[in-house]
């Protein structure tokens, strides 16, 4: 786990700016740095730069970046390959000089190009030059573990682990992206390709971009709709074969992610996942293995209790903290600093509190991420199931509103809150986005203009007819890599602690495409077939419960502590200033929020999130544009 940077430019970029470049990254590789500058042709200069957090080899013959024996081919890298071992017996005819797996992927593209990477099973961002076709390769893994930013403008790339690097590059233009900040208001975060700033881009999971004479082009190795539909189309006969063949394939993905040099443990929250992931390491440990939860003192938002059950009955070396409010608000003021883009999931603060808790006595932590999403976890699965039953019923309801004598006295707007989300959900490209219409046209009145829709409107790439399924795919395009992998990401790299995710293995991803849609819902049940593996570890009683997360007070902090700071970023003068906003309706909005409240879930007009994500951006804004 590390954090990578470079370029190849025309432009003159020093030595010394490629080190500073590189050190705005400290916190991601505290071990060891390196920087190189390279001159390619007689027009470009090639800049390689990482910092290192040591796992695996913790001598210098781990150094980055790191070169071929005749120099041909260099690399600066960042994240995991589980399967290194087998692959090195595959390429036994290079001279390895170290046991990382840094080595592997120079070995694997002089013996198969570029398409080594469909060899390579892990978490990874990757940076390799070829002197021979003098081209950049820039490459992502499958699921979007490992965060890749690139900026592309006259001929001249740079590309980073974090926006931090490429912000302090020199002739670096903080221009923002106006036509993003819909969708990320709505959907608190900004989705790959896109990113904050113009010319800049995430690289995609599963991508590959090839840069070569200033032309930059992309490609996809991995891709979530084209697998799933190769993989479903075998789907498994029984619901036995199912269960046996997917906790073998846990079972390895837990074994591979615990090769470490270096002290490992798991998070351990007490929900089903997590739980699992840490019985699997437990029971392959020949020692008690260390597991880490936090608590809070609000009894609606605390597990802590359950996880302890849970360690108990594991045997595993428990470490848990309660966490009070004061200490949940006091990460506030740093979630710019390693957040580089606005991002608006507050479960970042408890994520970062617990990363700080597991990273005191280890630095590698085995997560339960990626069980949700394959296999039907969230509780909006359940409300996309029952749209889809409604939906036929909706059109009829939606096209009576539409004849003129309904229309003209607004008959749709005087239904019932649940039977206009039904009604109102026409667009066959969103159809498993239910509801948001209330928020999407406060947001629509506070960023004028044009812009990309508040919601994703992809949904015709997934040719399922199933809406759960769909929307799981959906969920495995944007909201797992642009969400929850980004958040896990910069709070656990805030510590130095590397993230590893057994269930987002390549083979039980590809795997869980294969098994019938009936074995992951089953009669209600979601994450049936994975409960069902737990139970073979842990007793039903000790993790059958609702889901939870990781809850935050933003009502609470926004109205009260956060409440000045809120007024001046929302003052007319200043948004009018700032140029972005429509000063005089955020301006009121912001007021009319802190003043009269939420009218609550049931009218669609609970405008916490909203009003947090705009904190968010003007926390970030004072951070990197003023």
């Amino acid at each position: 786990m590390c954090g990578i940077c470079g370029f190849l430019s025309k432009k003159q970029i020093t030595l010394e700016q490629l080190k500073e470049m590189n050190q705005t990254m400290y916190h991601r590789g505290p071990d060891d740095h390196g920087e190189e500058i390279y001159v390619i042709g007689q027009e470009y200069q090639l800049g390689f730069a990482q910092r290192r957090l040591s796992i695996l080899d913790l001598s210098e013959l781990g150094h980055q970046p790191m070169h071929s024996p005749n120099g041909r081919i260099s690399v600066v890298y960042n994240g995991e390959l589980y399967n290194f071992h087998e692959l090195k017996e595959e390429l036994s005819d290079y001279p390895f000089r170290s046991e990382c797996d840094t080595e592997v992927i120079i070995a694997g593209y002089l013996k198969w190009g570029i398409d080594c990477i469909k060899r390579f099973k892990g978490m990874f961002a990757i940076a390799l030059f070829d002197r021979d076709t003098q081209e950049l390769y820039l490459v992502r893994d499958r699921i979007g573990k490992k965060p890749l930013y690139y900026w592309h403008e006259d001929g001249n790339l740079v590309f980073a682990s974090e926006l931090k690097p490429i912000m302090s590059c020199p002739d670096f233009h903080h221009k923002i992206r106006r036509d993003v900040l819909r969708q990320y208001m709505f959907q608190q975060y900004i989705n790959a390709p896109d990113s904050i700033f113009e010319h800049v881009n995430k690289l995609e999971p599963g991508a590959i971009l090839k840069f070569h004479q200033g032309t930059a082009t992309i490609s996809k190795y991995w891709d979530i709709a084209t697998v799933y539909q190769q993989q479903a189309s075998k789907p498994i006969a029984t619901y036995e074969e199912a269960k046996e063949t997917l906790k073998d394939l846990l079972i390895k993905s837990v074994k591979g992610r615990m090769i470490a040099d270096v002290p490992l443990g798991t998070f351990l929250s007490g929900g089903y996942d997590s739980s699992l992931v840490s019985a699997i390491a437990a029971q392959l440990s020949d020692q008690p293995i260390k597991t880490f939860s936090i608590g809070f003192h609000e009894e609606k938002f605390n597990e802590a209790h359950y996880a302890r059950e849970v360690s108990k009955h594991l045997g595993t070396n428990h470490t848990e903290v309660y966490i009070d409010e004061n200490e949940m608000f006091g990460q506030v003021e740093s979630i710019a600093s390693y957040f580089d883009e606005p991002f608006a999931d507050s479960s970042q603060i408890p994520t970062m509190l617990v990363s700080k808790l597991a990273r005191e006595q280890v630095t590698v932590a085995l997560s339960g991420d990626g069980g949700d999403e394959f296999f039907c976890g969230y509780n909006i699965y359940d409300s996309v199931g029952l749209a889809q039953k409604l939906d036929l019923a909706g059109g009829v309801v939606n096209g009576i509103c539409q004849f003129p004598l309904f229309a003209k006295s607004n008959l749709i707007d005087k239904l019932p809150f649940r039977v206009r989300v039904v009604a109102g959900n026409r667009n066959p490209r969103t159809k498993t986005q239910i509801g948001g219409e209330n928020y999407i046209q406060v947001i629509e009145h506070m960023l004028p203009g044009i812009a990309l829709p508040c919601k994703f409107e992809i949904e015709d790439r997934y040719q399922v007819k199933n809406w759960q399924t769909k929307r799981m795919l959906l969920d495995m395009d944007t909201y797992l890599p642009g969400d929850i992998l980004c958040k896990v990401d910069r709070a656990s790299m805030k510590y130095s602690l590397e993230s590893r995710c057994p269930i987002l293995d390549t083979d039980v991803m590809e795997y869980s495409f294969r098994i019938p849609h009936e074995f992951k819902y089953k009669d209600g049940d979601k994450k049936h077939i994975l409960k069902d593996i737990a139970y073979d570890y842990i007793p039903k009683e000790l993790l059958d419960r609702p889901k939870v997360g990781f809850g935050v007070p933003l009502d609470k902090w926004m109205r009260g502590p956060l409440k000045e700071q809120l007024l001046a970023m929302s003052e007319e003068g200043f948004l009018k200033q700032q140029g972005i906003f429509d000063s005089a309706y955020m301006s009121k909005f912001i007021r009319r929020y802190l003043e009269v409240g939420d009218r609550g879930p049931a009218t669609g007009e609970n405008f916490s999130k909203t009003a947090w994500s705009f904190f968010a951006f003007q926390q970030w804004y004072q951070t990197y544009c003023k």
